[in-house]
């Protein structure tokens, strides 16, 4: 039992002050780097160990983080932060501005936002110890946006000795200048990881607001627990052995609710998630946008929601490809989406040159919405007239098949909308025309251009604009295709207080009655 022996385990550990925050995540914490992978598990990490130099409030907005204050030339092109004063690394060493532009060198290399700025960059230096100085080749619109972006992995500060190491190469030394303190000694792979508050942490002044605003670690300590099984954990959560689980499964959700000892904390806009379905276009029958097309009439939301077990508090039908509740919704584009049948599927797909090739559907057995979306596509294709090859397998044997131009055709997968809201930062279709594996080999020449449009728009409203004209391309092609947004809710103990509302879990604020 988790319960017994705790004393004696934090004892181990090196006793806190208090008892920490027990917490269960998604995944076990394994790669510690935060510019290494785009995990969110690591990114989740890097959030309590590490800072930023700017960070969205909850409506999206950057706000200064680690930066005090910044200006801008007249032609848009210079740019000069300043950093606030007393920002330490855990090490003791003071945050300078030449760990940031390592920082974000290394970061750019691993990050497709950080690569169109660094792309975009004549100069980042260090000008003394506390400033760094852009300097742009061309305006660009997206340089807060970039510096704070929330996309994965996001641009965290290490110190420049670590920072130097190739982003290729994971670093050996875990120094942030966040929340919370790592240490190596107070790891268990495969069992716990202790993360010590830090005492010398400087919040902001402002009130928080998501991600940006005053950080103010109070807990001692997170405890966070490894715990593979959704219904373990839930048990635990029930039982008070833990104090949060960062997704509480879809069927405890409803004794969840009713369990006064708890509480559910569910999530809108941006914190819901988008699932698409990746489509190969490089081999047949879906190299063919006119049969890519005839998917478009199968999708239907609602019953994809359903088949999850998720009612309206928890999901929504969502034509916008770059998310409902973020600022590039538009329903431009999206009247292909529009009535889904399978008898009008059946009639496109009669008109197309499909001549009865095996559309191979990868069902992830270890991923609920995953596995669900793409077997009721599966049942839909079939009853279009599709010849279907349902092919069963566990979610890591699906991203190492999704790698190869032959051998499937589609599947269901989801992402975070924090992720999905940006063309620029959308995994459904931002390596377009790259030799990148996860979308399906797709080259929509028009794409490139507006993806440069869109990094050069001057303001949200012409940025939504652009996001518009990519959207109806990328229906009109069928290059992906939603099948609904929805929530993952969190849960955790009514003992718990000031959480903040994120999906990525944020545990300064929080407190333990």
């Amino acid at each position: 039992m988790l319960a017994a022996g705790a004393v004696a385990l934090a004892t181990s550990l090196g006793a806190a002050r208090a008892e920490p925050l027990k917490v269960v995540l998604e995944a076990e914490i394994v790669t510690l780097d935060p510019h290494f992978t785009g995990a969110y598990i690591t990114r989740t990490f890097g959030y309590m160990v590490f800072d930023t130099l700017f960070a969205p409030d909850a409506a999206g907005t950057m706000k200064p983080q680690m930066v005090d204050k910044w200006t801008t030339s007249d032609d848009g092109l210079t740019w000069a932060f300043t950093l606030r004063d007393g920002l330490a690394f855990h090490d003791g060493s003071p945050v300078t501005a030449a760990d940031v532009v390592a920082s974000l060198q290394r970061w750019s290399t691993r990050n497709a936002l950080g690569g169109r700025l660094l792309a975009n960059t004549a100069s980042l230096t260090a000008t003394d110890a506390r400033t760094v100085t852009l300097v742009l080749k061309s305006p660009y619109g997206l340089v807060l946006d970039t510096l704070g972006t929330t996309s994965s992995p996001s641009p965290f500060i290490m110190p420049a000795r670590i920072a130097a190491t190739p982003g290729t190469t994971q670093v050996s030394e875990i120094v942030g200048s966040g929340p919370f303190v790592y240490n190596r000694a107070q790891h268990r792979p495969g069992d716990r990881m202790l993360l010590r508050r830090n005492d010398n942490y400087r919040p902001r002044a402002e009130p928080v607001d998501f991600l940006a605003g005053g950080k103010v670690p109070k807990v001692e300590a997170l405890d966070i627990r490894v715990i593979p099984d959704s219904g373990t954990a839930a048990a635990a959560l029930q039982s008070g052995e833990i104090d949060y689980m960062q997704y509480a499964p879809f069927d405890f959700l409803a004794a969840m609710e009713r369990d006064r000892n708890l509480r559910v904390l569910n999530f809108t806009g941006a914190h819901m998630f988008t699932g698409h379905y990746r489509i190969n276009t490089a081999s047949k029958p879906f190299d063919d946008p006119a049969i890519r097309r005839v998917l478009l009439k199968l999708v239907d939301q609602p019953e994809v929601m359903a088949g999850l077990g998720l009612d309206t508090r928890y999901s929504r039908d969502c034509a916008a490809f770059f998310i409902c509740g973020s600022p590039n919704e538009t329903d431009v584009g999206t009247a292909p989406l529009a009535d889904p049948s399978i008898e009008a599927a059946a009639a496109m797909l009669r008109q197309t040159s499909y001549a009865g090739e095996p559309v191979i559907v990868l069902v992830a057995s270890d991923l609920e919405a995953p596995k669900v979306s793409s077997q009721i596509l599966a049942d839909r294709l079939q009853r279009a007239g599709f010849k279907v090859d349902v092919q069963v397998m566990d979610w890591a044997s699906v991203l190492a098949r999704r790698g190869q131009r032959q051998g499937w055709s589609v599947y269901g997968v989801h992402a975070l909308g924090l992720d999905l809201a940006s063309p620029l930062t959308n995994s459904v279709i931002n390596f377009n025309c790259t030799t990148a594996t996860t979308a399906g080999f797709m080259c929509e020449q028009r794409l490139v251009p507006l993806f440069d449009a869109f990094a050069r728009a001057p303001d949200r409203a012409a940025q939504r604009e652009v996001a518009g004209q990519i959207q109806t391309i990328v229906y009109e092609q069928g290059l992906g295709i939603p099948f609904g947004q929805f929530a993952q809710p969190a849960a955790m103990r009514a003992s718990v207080t000031g959480l903040i509302p994120s999906a990525v879990p944020l545990f300064w604020n929080a407190e333990k009655k």
